[in-house]
């Protein structure tokens, strides 16, 4: 028997549209309980969004939470697999407070993760999934990207402290550029800070950055940014991309390429992601590691404007119908859509094509 697609909703054809994606590129699905010990999040509050976290005793006394996080629960529940790599995908719930309600949120989101052994390949290959991923929603995407290796040798190389460099990334998230100048100690390192800052667009931008980009970390981000960027234009997706040095402000977290992804339409970004090999080592693992997730909650509203309608055809009948005769038109309809067949006329439901039966002939 076929499978129909028509019976999964909006979010579920999303789901089966990634899983998809993302078993054909080589990834294995993964499933995780909804709950870790608290200890977990408790020892690593500098990798999490937020360090507000439910909480619940378990019957053995033990402090327990719910999942707030994929990322650690996926890297602390794996194990190292020296020369390997292991790409797992996921779709998974999270439990953390809301950016807009500040209040406690069931959110959906899916992803994948790729630890172990990387090279430039495999770096380039999450991130190509990531512009992948965006498109299998809407062609009007961007993908926004950063790299924190850079920023931190820009940084290091202007002679910013630890504290200063938490301080700049802030200014940089905000694009507070009065504020990020007084940290630099002279014009010289200002000057260079200054025209990292400013790089928003594409490969032109990236190719002005190399004339003052000259330390050998510097130069080293800026290859990798180069090859992800021809990798990123062979795929057919360049025009979608953009830099965005702006893009992150965890220095503690990630420590290579990071990304956001946005779609027409909704303001927030729908995807996040990067490398993150400082998590894997807190952990005791001497993996590295990529990943993103893309939020579906997020896309809720714009599924909402999507679904115009409820129902492709509404069958509505005023009792004198042949039962018969309404199996044969509700087969017919389904054949090319979702149908509805009822006596009275739904409130609040909208439809394509109105079939109506009544007093013994079809009317329309």
């Amino acid at each position: 028997m076929e499978f129909d697609l028509n019976v999964l909703t909006r979010t579920e054809k999303r789901i089966f549209a990634l899983r998809t994606l993302y078993s054909k590129a080589g990834y294995s699905p993964y499933r995780m309980l909804k709950f870790e010990d608290y200890d977990l999040y408790s020892r690593n509050k500098d990798f999490l969004v937020s360090d507000r976290v439910i909480t619940f005793t378990d019957t053995n006394g033990r402090l327990k939470a719910l999942k707030p996080d994929v990322t650690m629960s996926l890297v602390r529940n794996i194990k190292d697999r020296p020369g390997e790599l292991q790409r797992l995908y996921y779709d998974e719930n999270v439990y953390r407070v809301s950016g807009s309600t500040h209040q406690f949120k069931e959110i959906l989101q899916t992803g994948l993760e790729c630890i172990g052994d990387l090279d430039g390949y495999d770096v380039c290959e999450v991130v190509t999934l990531a512009a992948a991923s965006l498109a299998t929603v809407s062609e009007n995407y961007a993908l926004d990207i950063s790299h924190m290796g850079l920023l931190a040798a820009v940084m290091e190389a202007s002679g910013f402290s630890r504290e200063d460099q938490k301080l700049a990334m802030e200014y940089l998230h905000r694009k507070n550029y009065h504020q990020l100048k007084t940290l630099c100690n002279d014009e010289v390192s200002w000057e260079k800070l200054s025209q990292v800052a400013a790089c928003h667009g594409g490969w032109q931008e990236l190719e002005a950055l190399a004339k003052v980009l000259t330390t050998p970390a510097e130069q080293q981000a800026l290859a990798q940014l180069r090859q992800l960027w021809k990798i990123l234009e062979e795929t057919g997706c360049g025009d979608s991309i953009r830099l965005d040095f702006s893009v992150g402000n965890n220095m503690g977290y990630y420590s290579g390429v990071v990304f956001k992804g946005y779609l027409e339409g909704i303001p927030a970004s729908v995807l996040s992601g990067g490398q993150y090999d400082k998590l894997p080592r807190k952990m005791g693992r001497k993996a590295r590691a990529i990943g993103f997730a893309v939020y579906l909650g997020l896309l809720e509203n714009r599924s909402l404007q999507e679904d115009a309608f409820d129902v492709d055809t509404l069958i509505f009948h005023d009792g004198t119908a042949d039962p018969l005769e309404l199996m044969r038109a509700s087969q017919e309809a389904a054949a090319v859509g979702t149908v509805l067949v009822t006596g009275e006329l739904p409130q609040g439901r909208n439809w394509k094509i109105l079939r109506q039966f009544e007093k013994g002939a079809w009317v329309k």
